[in-house]
């Protein structure tokens, strides 16, 4: 099979269930920044994370699949034996935050992103989840998404926060609080 096919070369892409749409399309942005994510997290992954983060978003980043793919069904289309997230998936990410967060003092500030690589890392997936969930949300407004993907990235977001702030624990970085104005 070869990589390339020629057949977007107008402009246009293929959805799951065949109807063509422009690649400016809500939809094709929503799962373009989906697959971003994707790819955000697997640099995340190869910078280097404790193992316990790495399997945990190993399964994230096969769940980004199944949502970008959900994303790329046409309206209407007959794709529906595709996996889906579902609510236990949702679950599952609350579960690890609260985990997580038991290695954290709470916060008092905001803190700006960045510490070590991995953690400056994990904060760039957190603004790129935050993204592909504004998309998703502009999507919705104007066709049928399951509300669930949104509920789905914005607990991946607070995840990925978790995540950087536990990394740079782990490392000995501390957070830097957020001062406005201060330099």
């Amino acid at each position: 099979m070869k990589i390339y096919t020629k057949t977007g070369d107008g402009g246009e892409t293929g959805l799951f269930g065949g109807a063509r749409v422009s690649k400016a399309d809500p939809r094709v942005e929503a799962y373009g920044d989906v697959d971003e994510l994707n790819a955000q997290i697997g640099v995340a992954r190869a910078v280097g994370l404790d193992a316990d983060m790495d399997e945990l978003l190993d399964t994230i980043q096969a769940k980004l699949f199944d949502v970008g793919a959900e994303l790329a069904q046409a309206p209407g289309s007959k794709a529906s034996a595709m996996p889906h997230v579902k609510e236990p998936d949702v679950v599952v990410l609350e579960k690890a935050i609260d985990t997580f967060e038991q290695e954290l003092e709470p916060l008092k500030t905001f803190i700006l992103p960045g510490g070590c690589p991995a953690a400056a890392q994990l904060h760039v997936g957190r603004t790129v989840t935050r993204r592909a969930e504004r998309r998703v949300v502009a999507l919705a407004g104007q066709t049928e998404v399951r509300e669930l993907i949104v509920h789905y990235l914005n607990r991946l977001s607070d995840l990925l926060f978790v995540l950087a702030r536990v990394t740079n624990h782990r490392a000995g970085v501390a957070d830097v609080p957020w001062t406005s104005g201060s330099h």
